[in-house]
């Protein structure tokens, strides 16, 4: 049935305003968003810029907040992430690999990837919960430099096979069928072929998990964190702290110079995030180009 062009028109127009109106409100609420994002960065800059120094680097927390440092704070957070990275990654994309290649299609699967996806969304705080049980009391490491970062792999550790077998799914069929055409079994079309063209998608997605990771401070605080130590880990069941738990024991203080200290270490928390998210864009570029030559 054919509309009148009238009514046609005026469908048209409905539609024509109900769309500015849509981008408008979207617009604005952008705006909201980076607005609020730049007022507390101009916030924390301002407070912590005149704190950050190479003393601010180098020394290990104090009572007095002039005296306080970060290193033993970032010192936890860098071995704490390469832990994650190697204990995760390889658990991860094992998975994502076995799910694409090798799992038949059926209610099992569909079952463990329902359950992957429900696991990517669920709060960190019962991530620390299930670290505290299983690897602070069940398994006995206390609270160690491992527990963290076995709790803060089970975090991760959804995000990687997420992003792992969306590398996997990217790379064309074609690529496969010419292997197998070749004489190449699963697993050598899966290492030599698909492993490769995947990676770089394969390591931006775990260098973001690791981004996400290194922010969470809730996980770490119930498996039971120190939140001051001046001393640095000497081995994986050794206590440790974080820059999150740092920066949250200093805000918690009343004296005005913690809070200082707390924005400069934000400042630096947010550059070593950056720097993560650059290394991956660099990586990925780099392989990419490799794979294109």
């Amino acid at each position: 049935m054919k509309l009148p062009s009238k009514e046609l028109n005026k469908i048209l127009v409905r539609r024509y305003w109900a769309d500015r109106v849509f981008r408008l409100c979207a617009v604005t609420m952008l705006l909201i968003t980076l607005g609020t994002l730049a007022a507390l960065l101009i916030d924390v800059f301002i407070d912590g810029a005149g704190r950050l120094s190479w003393p601010f680097l180098t020394s290990f927390p104090s009572r007095k907040p002039e005296q306080a440092g970060i290193l033993s704070a970032l010192v936890g957070t860098v071995y704490l992430m390469i832990l994650t990275v190697v204990i995760a990654f390889p658990v991860g994309v094992g998975a994502a690999v076995y799910l694409e290649e090798y799992a038949r299609r059926g209610w099992l699967s569909r079952l463990i990837e329902l359950n992957i996806a429900n696991l990517a969304g669920v709060p960190s705080i019962i991530y620390g919960l299930l670290g505290l049980e299983l690897f602070v009391r069940a398994m006995r490491l206390e609270e160690s430099l491992l527990a963290g970062a076995l709790t803060m792999s089970l975090l991760v550790l959804p995000l990687v096979i997420i992003a792992s077998r969306e590398a996997l799914r990217a790379v064309p069929p074609s690529i496969r069928e010419a292997s197998f055409a070749l004489g190449a079994s699963l697993w050598q079309t899966i290492w030599n072929q698909v492993l490769p063209l995947a990676f770089p998608g394969i390591l931006t997605g775990a260098i973001l998990a690791a981004s996400r990771a290194i922010g969470e401070a809730a996980p770490l605080i119930t498996i039971g964190a120190l939140t001051y130590i001046a001393f640095l880990p000497d081995s994986l069941v050794a206590p440790f702290t974080v820059m999150p738990i740092q920066i949250f024991n200093w805000v918690s203080r009343p004296q005005k110079g913690f809070f200082e200290a707390a924005a400069a270490a934000i400042i630096v928390l947010l550059a070593v995030l950056l720097l993560m998210n650059a290394v991956a864009v660099y990586l990925r570029q780099k392989y990419q180009k490799r794979m294109n030559l």
